[in-house]
């Protein structure tokens, strides 16, 4: 049996289970820059336990050069507290893009020794990203409409015309006629593809399981396109319903496993595709006219080994026309972000080689009368979305 004694050594001291309850990484650096404390949030920031980074030095877990280690040095020559925002701590081990502000203080009762607190910035960029996504859909919404309303009807004329000319041709112009037809033909089909996001009509939601989902998403992968691909699931069994259409929901993460399994199209064999599931309650949003707040706590990922995305196409993935597709349209991401919009949701992508991940955060359906199986709208993304304690 444990004694009192070693119970007392071993279990955290109240400063230790402030330390651990707090959501921001938390570091205690001594005056030779060696790693001395670290909270929970710190080990998973990092992923490393505390007791190996107690064993580094600070340069060994941040980047060369990072601006941290001055700014440590700054805090003990000045005495006091310096705040440093939109820095860059991301390491091949972490993520190579993590932007993070940096609240730096002196610990008065022990000379040269100084308190980092790490505050990652990326939810709030990504809920940045998210209304430039919303933007970026709209603007596809009224160009869809003027397309079908403005292209599509001259087209018809054109072919028309094309067909009447081809009859009494010679060979050679019955060539340019066909020429004429296929290529309204490319359009019309460009046009009609385009038309899903003018769309508008308010979402009929109901109770999802997205477990049975994500499994029929993959049965037809595996059918099809992906039947190479080594499939993994890390479900939460115990996950709510999502308050969601089913059959939009299949169309999001058929085109997630597409873009997934042409990523990892060169590995053969080595090519996995992972589906994970999980309850975050934290994240929640305030919606403009409304005070109260809309929670996300249902996070649904699609996770690939293959190349990863260009840095500088992340900013504008879900951006209709953007592709490194050869004969891609560009249109798909650009689908997801409208369908997960309309379900008031957010969908963001982080890219690393042989680590991408696609992230969904949607509301789960509750037995309320606001939650019933009706058709309503998505509620505006805002600008002051904010996490909260869940």
């Amino acid at each position: 049996m444990t004694s009192l004694a070693e119970r007392a050594r071993t279990a955290p001291s109240d400063g230790e289970a402030v330390l651990n309850a707090l959501p921001n990484p938390v570091l205690l650096v001594a005056p030779d820059d060696r790693i001395v404390e670290a909270n929970a949030a710190a080990e998973s920031f990092f992923e490393m336990s505390a007791q190996f980074l107690q064993r580094q030095p600070l340069k060994e877990v941040v980047p060369f050069g990072s601006p941290l280690l001055p700014l440590i040095d700054q805090v003990r020559n000045a005495g006091s507290p310096v705040n440093e925002f939109r820095v860059d701590l991301g390491t091949p081990r972490i993520g190579r893009d993590r932007q993070v502000d940096l609240h730096v203080a002196p610990l008065t009762e022990r000379p040269g020794y100084v308190v980092v607190m790490i505050q990652e910035r990326t939810m709030a960029d990504k809920m940045d990203r998210q209304l430039t996504h919303r933007s970026a859909a709209r603007s596809v919404t009224a160009l869809a409409a003027m397309l079908a309303h403005e292209i599509k009807n001259p087209l018809s004329g054109i072919r028309g015309a094309a067909q009447l000319l081809e009859q009494g041709a010679s060979s050679e112009d019955r060539m340019l006629t066909r020429l004429i037809c296929d290529e309204a033909d490319r359009i019309v089909t460009l046009v009609d593809s385009m038309e899903v996001f003018g769309d508008e009509r308010p979402v009929t939601r109901g109770p999802v399981n997205i477990h049975s989902v994500l499994d029929h998403v993959k049965r037809l992968a595996q059918s099809g396109f992906a039947r190479n691909v080594r499939f993994i699931v890390d479900y939460d069994p115990s996950l709510p319903p999502v308050l969601a259409d089913r059959d939009q929901l299949i169309q999001v993460f058929l085109n997630l496993v597409k873009n997934a399994a042409e990523a990892v199209a060169d590995l053969g064999g080595d090519g996995e595709i992972q589906f994970t599931t999980a309850f975050r309650p934290g994240l929640r949003l305030s919606v403009p006219g409304n005070k109260s707040r809309v929670s996300l706590p249902l996070e649904f990922c699609v996770k690939d080994n293959g190349v990863g995305v260009a840095e500088d196409l992340l900013p504008n993935l879900f951006d209709p026309f953007v592709t490194t597709k050869p004969a891609g349209s560009g249109l798909g991401l650009a689908l997801v972000a409208k369908i997960v919009r309309d379900h008031g949701g957010i969908v963001e992508c982080d890219s690393q080689p042989r680590k991408t991940t696609f992230r969904i955060l949607l509301p789960m359906f509750d037995k309320s009368p606001k939650h019933r199986p009706v058709a309503a709208d998505a509620p505006e993304m805002p600008s002051n979305a904010s996490r909260d304690p869940g």
